[in-house]
């Protein structure tokens, strides 16, 4: 997993999951880890993984767990 930070992210690819979780593939924009490409899963999105892909978005990393706010 990335280090601690805030990094803005790109959503390249997404996957439904079990009930309303959804598993995200994200690019990461600028810095030091820019074009590194991260999974994750969300829930509770209210989308399905269709309506996600090419959503920009800020990824925050606290403590190694990974926060998503999607745009």
């Amino acid at each position: 997993m990335l280090p601690d930070g805030t990094y803005d992210v790109f959503v390249v690819d997404a996957e439904a999951g079990d009930g309303d979780r959804v598993r995200l593939e994200l690019t990461i924009l600028a810095g030091d880890h820019k074009g590194e490409v991260v999974s994750t899963q969300a829930q509770g999105l209210g989308v399905d993984e269709l309506t996600v892909l090419g959503t920009p978005g800020t990824l925050t990393v606290r403590d190694g767990e990974p926060s998503l706010v999607l745009e």
